[in-house]
């Protein structure tokens, strides 16, 4: 008996060093993970404000014409900070870029647009002009505005306007076993309904979800995303970063 006893609270006492270890470990581990994102968290402000002052040489010569139209993807709570936004606009403004769409979620940037605008001398609104390639060689400034809702209609009017085309084209259920609608016929139904619009060379994503949270997918086939953080913490040393980095990178477009 008394053995048994014995044996009991050996395990007992056994268990109980166990789970004590492992919440160490686990608590040790939580702080590790921790410490590291400390660091490079520091390291990446370090870094960022050197770059603002201008003490890293790298960062003084940017390639801009590399990039012809900037996306910013914002998410909708960051969307409300109107003035963060407007900085940020000027940011890229004064670097030489002067075609670019914001976009949010629910369309908060939208009803914001006219102050955005008065904001910027001479901008004019992308949607009111029609030869996309053109309008990018001019200097003048462009922004567009786009939010998730407008690529679910133009979505259900380009499909609408394949459908009629194909209607009328009078196939018959010979060929209906082959492919109906390209790429090519895709994108081109797209821009009849208003919504084809350039694919971003860049897409700066401002908010915590590491994804580019809607944005039209049939937009951004070879564009370069990279996540920026929350908006209220942008800082313009990032900004720098995140265009030199995108601008010294070879795009081999799938080949």
């Amino acid at each position: 008996m008394d053995f048994s006893r014995k044996k009991r609270m050996l395990r007992f006492w056994t268990d109980k060093i166990g789970n004590i270890l492992l919440r160490m470990s686990w608590h040790l581990l939580h702080a590790i993970i921790y410490l590291c994102y400390f660091t490079t968290g520091m390291v990446h402000a370090l870094e960022s404000h050197l770059i603002s002052r201008g003490l890293l040489r790298r960062y003084k010569s940017l390639h801009i014409s590399k990039i012809n139209y900037l996306a910013i993807v914002i998410e909708s709570e960051d969307a409300c900070r109107t003035s963060n936004v407007i900085q940020l606009l000027q940011w890229v403004v004064a670097l030489g870029i002067n075609h670019i769409c914001l976009y949010d979620n629910e369309g908060i940037l939208k009803k914001s647009k006219d102050l955005i605008l008065d904001k910027f001398d001479g901008a004019i609104l992308f949607q009111d002009t029609h030869e996309d390639n053109i309008l990018l060689d001019q200097p003048c400034m462009t922004l567009e505005f786009v939010s998730f809702s407008d690529g679910k209609e133009a979505v259900a009017r380009a499909a609408n306007v394949l459908l009629m085309k194909y209607i009328k084209s009078g196939a018959t259920g010979s060929n209906q076993g082959e492919q109906i609608f390209t790429d090519s016929q895709m994108s081109e139904a797209l821009k009849t309904v208003g919504s084809g619009g350039p694919e971003p060379d860049l897409i700066l994503i401002y908010g915590p979800a590491r994804c580019h949270l809607g944005f039209p997918a049939w937009r951004m086939r070879y564009t370069e995303i990279q996540h920026m953080g929350p908006l209220k913490s942008m800082e313009y040393g990032s900004l720098i970063k995140a265009i030199y980095r995108f601008t010294t990178v070879r795009q081999n477009y799938g080949k």
